[in-house]
């Protein structure tokens, strides 16, 4: 075998491999010979098959056999000879093969950068903080009396209140013609939800029990159902009752309700709770910090094929959100700017990747099974009643164990990271520390 370096160009080698027809005549006719001695076919006794017989019916897959494995051997060979670290699966192209001849390939790969993390101790960073109050705990407490409101019906002489549920009948219209789906009786409608067209529950505000109201309304022009797209519509509506959201009380009843002893135990386990989701906010605030700070002090070269990867996760994820209409500011720029942009983020978050699997290596940073294991839980109990299929999942699916493992590793090395530089916590009020949260998110 010989092995030629063709190529440097940054982190991209290009090798020349020749492997000689003597060595791939070699293998294949051991395969052969191995062949011979093993095979039953009728009419010959084991071990007595004539060779001239097994060539004519096992040559080809045997050669193309010998010869995938004399690229997998040869390949691995080349880079382990010179202490080539890959970033990605080598590209072979197989450049001449003929029967009896050498087999002349060529590889092309792209290397893992040299990477050299900097001194941490010398990191700054500010790790906001807000405080529990009194206030946010009532205002949990509220909003879960509201979700255990009971209905109850207006007995006050007043009109129609936005948060009211009006009991109605309906029948609705287009150009006179009355559509199957468009109407309903005793239908219990809470006014101000958003479960209508646009611009139904708007106009029974201020109606009473009893009355009787004309309700004009244009469908919106990406309305599933399609003779209704951008159709004015004419809706006649009787209101026959209106009904009220009466909340819980907030007592030792309703904490019961939650499976909590008493009213007080209830406020602690609803402080603890928002202290938690505190607590992770201001990790992520400060981790994208750190993030940053790594990112501006370390420029080493990155694989361009690792870059196109992760760009390209990056551009599949936009435009499901563009089709969505969840893009946001995203939906009002060229694909031009939205390509640049999203390619450096690319760029970053791998050699923002490379340098914290540098750290976790150099640092003997593992992640236990313990810790993947409570991941896997904690990913079943999103799919209730499914939790035998999600493990069943994971067991077979090592890319998606792996997906599951990483941020694991990540956080983990951020701690490391973490316990070395210099954190100052800075007290901020709710609000701060909530805004651009998924700002906070992105790497």
């Amino acid at each position: 075998m010989n092995i030629t370096e063709t190529s440097t160009d940054g982190l991209k080698r290009e090798f020349q491999v020749v492997i000689s027809a003597k060595d791939i005549e070699e293998k294949v006719n051991g395969k052969l010979e191995e062949l011979r001695r093993t095979v039953q076919l009728p009419g010959f006794r084991p071990g007595k098959v004539p060779v001239t017989v097994i060539k004519q019916r096992y040559f080809g897959g045997v050669l193309s056999e010998v010869l995938e494995d004399a690229i997998s051997d040869s390949s691995r060979q080349a880079l382990s000879e010179r202490g080539l670290r890959v970033a990605l699966q080598p590209k072979i192209e197989v450049e001449k093969y003929e029967d009896g001849g050498d087999l002349t390939y060529k590889m092309a790969v792209e290397l893992l950068p040299d990477v050299e993390p900097g001194e941490f101790t010398g990191i700054e960073l500010e790790k906001p903080v807000a405080e529990v109050t009194d206030e946010s705990v009532e205002e949990a407490l509220a909003r879960l009396a509201s979700a255990h409101s009971t209905q109850a019906p207006v007995t006050e002489d007043r009109a129609a209140e936005t948060g009211d549920i009006a009991v109605i009948d309906f029948a609705g219209s287009v150009d006179g013609e009355a559509l199957p789906g468009m109407d309903g009786k005793d239908y219990p409608l809470e006014l101000g939800a958003g479960r209508f067209v646009p611009g139904f529950e708007e106009q029974l505000i201020g109606a009473k029990a009893g009355e009787h109201r004309t309700v004009n309304v244009t469908f919106p022009e990406d309305y599933p159902h399609e003779r209704l797209k951008g159709a004015a519509t004419v809706f006649e509506v009787d209101v026959k009752e209106l009904r009220k959201n009466v909340p819980a009380e907030v007592n030792d009843e309703l904490a019961k309700e939650f499976g909590m002893e008493s009213l007080e135990k209830m406020r602690e386990a609803i402080r603890d709770r928002i202290k938690g989701e505190y607590d992770g906010l201001s990790r992520l605030r400060v981790k994208r910090q750190l993030l940053d700070k790594l990112a501006e002090a370390h420029s080493f070269e990155v694989p361009a094929g690792m870059v196109d990867i992760e760009f390209e996760g990056i551009w599949a994820r936009l435009q499901e959100e563009l089709k969505n209409g969840t893009a946001g500011e995203d939906a009002n720029k060229s694909e031009d700017d939205l390509k640049a942009e999203y390619r450096s983020i690319a760029e970053r978050r791998v050699r923002l990747g490379l340098l914290l699997s540098e750290v976790g290596r150099r640092n003997n940073i593992q992640v236990t099974q313990d810790e993947v294991n409570r991941a896997l839980i904690n990913e079943a109990r999103r799919f209730p009643g499914q939790e035998r299929q999600v493990f069943e999942f994971f067991k077979q699916n090592q890319q998606a164990l792996e997906n599951l493992r990483a941020p694991i590793f990540e956080d983990k090395v951020v701690d490391h990271i973490l316990d070395q530089a210099k954190v100052t916590e800075k007290t901020v009020s709710v609000e701060e520390l909530t805004k651009d949260e998924d700002e906070a998110e992105a790497a």
